[in-house]
């Protein structure tokens, strides 16, 4: 068997894997994170859109909302906890349009993914 053939051997059994994968998670109702190629070719992790974790605004720390939220870095996490801190817990999702750097657009991306209690 030449090179190639071992070579495409090879990504066909790659390709089964990943479909078996992608299956089974679907069936058990997990997610995968989304992969994006990076300008060097290597894989890395993104936030993905589809992700089922609820995060409590109201709870979280700074940390759990930058790394689960679409489009909340540090700084826009910072702020959600600093304005909670300063007026008491979120009563309802709209209110974290009051939060400096969160607008329609952040806030639409994860409303999904938002709870208060």
């Amino acid at each position: 068997m030449s090179v190639w053939n071992l070579h495409a051997a090879w990504l066909q059994s790659v390709r089964n894997l990943s479909l078996a994968l992608i299956c089974c998670c679907g069936l058990l109702g997990a997610t995968l994170p989304a992969v994006a190629e990076t300008p060097s070719g290597a894989a890395e992790t993104t936030k993905s859109i589809s992700q089922s974790a609820m995060v409590n605004v109201n709870t979280a720390s700074a940390e759990l909302m930058a790394e689960s939220l679409n489009g909340i870095g540090m700084t826009r996490a910072e702020a959600i906890v600093a304005y909670r801190e300063a007026n008491g817990a979120f009563t309802s999702v709209e209110q974290l349009l009051e939060v400096k750097g969160v607008g329609e657009k952040v806030l639409e991306k994860n409303r999904h993914l938002i709870t208060l209690k």
